[in-house]
């Protein structure tokens, strides 16, 4: 499987930090990351991306926080072998996606079934996506 690329965009409301926890986050959920694999060091992920390495600490300080993922010294960093979260964690990093995905909604004329459906059938998909992944490696 090749590794996750990192990008970051001035154009995201975001900012930077919580683009990068955002992106490892995706991974792990998608199946890009898995338990053990080790990531960027700071100062690597700073230079692939030209921001400040301060700014790729921030970020693997909230992951660490969060327990995604676990810093071994003098061996680097890695996606935590229980990287997920909390059922209550993982609600409150979702809550401002889905609220954006359900103002989208609404402004699309989309009632709750049939965004009920289209999150169902995406969710289909990323299954798969990982199924197929699985397979491969």
């Amino acid at each position: 499987m090749p590794p996750l690329h990192f990008h970051v965009s001035p154009d995201d409301d975001a900012p930077i930090y919580r683009q990068i926890v955002r992106q490892v986050v995706g991974g792990i959920a998608s199946g890009a990351l898995e338990p053990g694999e080790r990531l960027p060091s700071l100062r690597a992920l700073a230079q692939q991306l030209v921001v400040a390495p301060l700014t790729v600490k921030k970020a693997y300080d909230v992951l660490e926080a969060d327990g995604v993922i676990e810093t071994r010294r003098g061996q680097g960093t890695f996606v935590g072998e229980r990287a997920a979260l909390s059922t209550r964690d993982a609600v409150e990093r979702v809550r401002p996606h889905a609220r954006r995905v359900a103002l989208e909604a609404d402004v699309a004329g989309l009632d709750e079934d049939a965004l009920a459906a289209l999150i169902a059938e995406e969710s289909e998909a990323l299954r798969k996506e990982r199924k197929t992944r699985g397979e491969a490696s």
